[in-house]
């Protein structure tokens, strides 16, 4: 006992001390991780459209409970469901035929995902073929819970080339030392993707979810100034991610009576109430999958319903013991995930779609949008 908690004390110190022994710290901005799938698609030179995807997957996870959605016990998961819950995934995208995807929470080599490289798995069984990836959560080993090795972050694929992708370094949340070193470093992926004699910049993000010190609007912020960047440049983008922000115009915002909040939730998981200035320079500047307008028509205060949702906590499903018929629309409760563009003439009419049928593949839903090009 005393040996260990020596060995323990030692690894405390050597942290504290700025020794990066678990491989967890990034540079401000470096060359992300590249990916091709094993044999190629050809893609069209000239596409009359680009149809875009943002999807958070949850790492292979579905809805199983685990422990940091705050009331599950679930650590690690099996080789088996991670590939058959990934396989769900592929098929989706087979069916809605998107050109460029932008994911987040993606594992690619996590002890609780069974080290299965999950980007790579999409690369071979779906027709995109080139892929990007920045770690958000990268450790040797995480001492707690059980989870060992971990490498999450968030990835780009794309059927057309990815000529040059950077990993952009996000300001972490202002916690100790020994939780800030374990916990996830937030980034933007920025990538340049060759369309025949075109170029298209393609941003992904995936903002602090349970900071209450302001980090998120700081992350958003410094991922809008690059996007203001690139505008000045002239250069056209599509931009989006998971923002864990909820539209300017929201109705529905976390209080005390929100309707997913799980009663015992541990303080670690609990976020800050939501703000409704943090996606509005976004709003303001660029065009957005989905207008304010077209958004708030369907959001109401009594029954927290809207097809535009894309998350929930509470899950509601018919399959589970506690399931409650009463209460089942609850299941999707909030928009956090969006996409963005540039271009002049904005997003086609009427071909933005939020995928709410995907309700058992992961706690965010898809949403897609189609740019003419």
């Amino acid at each position: 006992m005393k040996i260990r908690y020596i060995i323990l004390l030692f690894v405390i110190t050597m942290i504290i001390g700025g020794c990066d022994i678990f491989n967890t710290k990034f540079d401000d901005t470096e060359e992300a991780r590249m990916y091709e799938a094993k044999s190629f698609i050809p893609a069209p030179d000239d596409p009359p459209s680009l149809k875009i995807m943002t999807w958070n997957i949850k790492f292979g996870g579905a809805r199983i409970d685990f422990f940091f959605d705050g009331w599950g016990d679930e650590v690690l998961m099996d080789e088996s469901v991670v590939i058959e819950n990934t396989q769900n995934i592929a098929d989706y995208i087979n069916e809605v035929e998107p050109d460029i995807i932008l994911l987040q929470e993606l594992d690619i080599d996590s002890k609780r995902s069974a080290y299965v490289d999950q980007l790579q798995y999409l690369l071979d069984v779906t027709d995109l073929n080139y892929g990007a990836y920045a770690s958000q959560w990268k450790a040797d080993f995480v001492p707690s819970d059980g989870l060992g090795r971990m490498n999450s972050g968030n990835a780009i694929m794309s059927k057309w080339e990815i000529t040059d992708a950077v990993r952009i370094a996000l300001p972490l949340i202002d916690q100790d030392g020994l939780t800030q070193y374990f916990y996830l470093r937030r980034n933007i992926l920025k990538t340049k993707i060759q369309i025949g004699t075109s170029e298209i910049q393609v941003l992904n993000i995936h903002a602090a979810a349970y900071s209450k010190d302001g980090t998120k609007k700081e992350q958003i912020d410094i991922y809008k100034s690059e996007l203001d960047e690139l505008d000045s440049e002239g250069l056209i983008f599509v931009a989006g991610g998971d923002f864990n922000a909820i539209p300017p115009n929201a109705v529905n915002i976390v209080g005390d009576e929100f309707p997913d909040r799980p009663e015992g939730l541990s303080d670690d998981f609990e976020v800050e109430d939501y703000e409704l200035t943090d996606m509005i320079d976004l709003y303001a500047d660029y065009h957005p999958d989905l207008s304010p307008v077209d958004y708030i028509q369907y959001e109401e205060t009594d029954d927290y319903f809207s097809p535009y949702y894309t998350h929930s906590i509470y899950i509601n499903l018919p399959y589970e013991d506690d399931y409650d018929p009463e209460i089942a629309d609850i299941d999707w409760n909030r928009k956090l995930d969006y996409l963005f563009t540039n271009d002049p003439a904005g997003w086609i009419t009427g071909s933005n779609e939020t995928h709410q049928d995907t309700r058992q593949l992961s706690d965010h839903c898809p949403v897609t949008v189609e740019l003419e090009w």
